[in-house]
């Protein structure tokens, strides 16, 4: 991001207060999280995207370890010549990010070449880089699944006093938790190998189509890339199925509105073969492909489906109508490949050298190459090992609780990761004195004081960004992900200040008009209220909310570029939608008529 600013700012972050009698649960966040008055001089911006609801004390580590392993990636590994990585900053739970841009021509010139012989390497080896990285995704997540369970017993096991062990049972605690946050910190940097360079690749098309065809719209730059075959889809793919099969065998009538998917499954046991076949089915589906969170996969209450079935049997008696009326379910992606095609062949036409042409299709030949990771990987990343990793601490929780700790295993996320490290050393030191532990008088009052500041935070309203506005966004992951850019944030602070109008505008992204009730999602909790004909206006929607697109008819984000995932999934869904308006979630009321024209990227409010 550009070091130069325009002389508009958004509110320093100094200005900001922490809320009154907040103070302490704030002060929980390590000080490397916490703005200092050098960051007034500096741009931020408030990554709903991934953080859209205030963080609890561990959950925080989602964010420490993301940009610790993205800034590898950006600074070291990859050297991307404009961009390091990412700062970030906590207040009031929300999380600010500000991205560190390499202005100097002679260090991008030293970097870029640096960029060539690696990111080459990686493009001109993607396929089979990609399938290592797939096999070593896979062996964590199995590294995870066969960590220990928990236990203390009263007295150690006497095979291992036979075997001459010499480690006592509780130094597993403190092994287990710490193979648990480690791998976790790695995943992180399998997350980002190649998430950059798939940016990149995309960001290098982008850029040239804009110059070759100075008219082409953003939208029409994605859909060249539309029609992406990505695991990300799998799941949602597999509930799709799982309609058809229940109305193959003849047992869709126990798929009912505001029925339990508990209520069903034991309905199905009573109807012979055809319910057993159907459970079978599902059963083969929750493995691997259930395993996806509710949310993005950066909260611990952002549930697997295996271990919430709701979100995927919300999507059931939907998809069930419409095999019953005849209709397809599968994701039109024949459709949308060869329009894609045409729209590559028709722009294709308008270039006017054979040299242009080359450069052409091998910068989009590599965008469909690289794009299918950019959205894949999330499934084993930020999904898949993610609830593995929060349901291991949800196991400390457990023990912790069981001693005493505090009330329930969940009180566990309201520590820091290094104060639950703290909290099992103590656990594990009373086990082998003989002593009781010091947590319980200890762990209590703070994890009520801390519960207590995160209801109040999520009572305040959040600025979209803080500090000076710089001229030019060249990180390539802020740009496509976020959407920030000097024209996105323009709009933000127009917006602020022009609250008396009818419209909002943002990212067109993905074509096509319609009006209906907006309703306004604030966190995943609430997606549940989600009617069929609502346009779904949120913070970001999430690929792994397919289930709930089929009701929808259009969506608006606060947050997001013109290939973040709400983009993506409204594109393969076919619906309007515009993303990046800012303060859509602030400006729009629930249950309020609105427009959406997700061609020209506007919102209009018309009641």
């Amino acid at each position: 991001m550009s070091t130069h600013t325009h002389s508009a700012a958004f509110p320093a972050p100094s200005s900001l207060e922490v809320v009154p009698g907040t103070e302490r649960a704030q002060a929980a966040y390590p000080y490397y999280m916490q703005f200092t008055a050098a960051d007034d001089q500096r741009f931020w911006f408030y990554n709903s995207m991934h953080f859209p609801e205030p963080m609890s004390a561990f959950d925080m580590v989602t964010a420490e370890a993301a940009y610790c392993a993205l800034g590898s990636s950006t600074t070291r590994v990859h050297c991307i010549p404009t961009t390091l990585g990412i700062d970030y900053r906590i207040i009031n739970g929300r999380v600010y990010i500000g991205g560190n841009a390499v202005t100097d021509p002679g260090e991008i010139a030293r970097r870029t070449g640096e960029f060539q012989q690696r990111a080459f390497y990686y493009y001109g080896n993607w396929e089979r880089l990609y399938a290592q990285w797939r096999e070593k995704m896979l062996a964590l997540i199995r590294d995870a699944q066969s960590l220990p369970k928990l236990e203390l017993p009263e007295f150690e096991p006497l095979s291992n006093v036979h075997s001459g062990r010499g480690i006592a049972t509780n130094h597993a605690l403190l092994d287990t938790y710490q193979r648990t946050l480690e791998g976790y910190f790695r995943m992180w940097h399998h997350h980002f190998e190649f998430l950059l360079l798939g940016y990149g690749a995309y960001m290098t098309f982008f850029a040239f189509c804009k110059k070759a065809f100075p008219e082409i719209s953003d939208q029409t730059i994605a859909r060249m890339v539309a029609g992406i075959e990505a695991e990300i889809f799998r799941p949602d793919e597999e509930v799709r199925r799982l309609a058809r099969r229940a109305v193959e065998l003849g047992v869709d009538d126990e798929f009912k509105e505001g029925r339990t998917p508990q209520a069903i499954m034991a309905a199905l046991e009573t109807r012979g073969a055809a319910g057993r076949g159907w459970l079978d089915e599902l059963a083969t589906s929750r493995d691997p492909w259930f395993n996806i969170n509710v949310g993005d996969g950066f909260y611990h209450y952002h549930r697997s489906w295996n271990d919430d079935l709701s979100m995927p049997f919300a999507g059931l008696p939907g998809y069930i109508a419409a095999v019953r009326a005849g209709e397809s379910l599968e994701r039109p992606i024949e459709k949308l490949q060869a329009e894609r095609r045409q729209l590559i062949q028709d722009y294709r036409e308008l270039l006017g050298s054979e040299q242009e042409r080359q450069a052409y299709d091998q910068m989009i030949g590599l965008a469909h190459r690289v794009f299918p990771y950019v959205e894949g990987h999330k499934f084993y990343c930020e999904h898949w090992y993610t609830n593995l990793f929060f349901n291991k601490i949800r196991e400390f929780g457990a023990l912790l609780a069981a001693h005493g700790f505090f009330a329930r295993e969940d009180d566990v996320f309201q520590l820091t990761h290094y104060e639950l490290k703290a909290a099992i050393i103590d656990l594990m030191t009373a086990w082998s004195n003989g002593s009781p532990p010091r947590g319980p008088e200890h762990w209590p009052q703070i994890v009520a004081e801390r519960r207590a500041a995160i209801a109040e935070w999520a009572k305040e309203s959040t600025p979209p960004a803080l500090g000076p506005v710089p001229d030019v966004i060249d990180d390539p992951a802020i740009v496509m992900l976020w959407g920030i850019t000097r024209e996105s944030l323009d709009r933000w602070l127009r917006a602020s200040s022009d609250v008396a109008s009818r419209e909002l505008r943002g990212f067109a992204a993905s074509s096509g008009v319609v009006e209906g009730p907006a309703c306004v999602v604030k966190s995943v909790e609430e997606i549940g209220r989600v009617r069929k004909g609502d346009i779904l206006v949120c913070q970001i929607t999430n690929p792994t909310w397919a289930p709930i697109f089929q009701k929808i008819a259009g969506a608006v984000s606060d947050i997001g570029g013109s290939m973040s995932h709400a983009a993506i999934v409204a594109r393969e869904f076919g619906l309007p939608a515009v993303v990046g308006t800012g303060t859509a979630t602030s400006r729009i009321k629930d249950g309020q008529r609105i427009r959406v024209d997700g061609g020209r990227g506007v919102v209009t409010l018309l009641s």
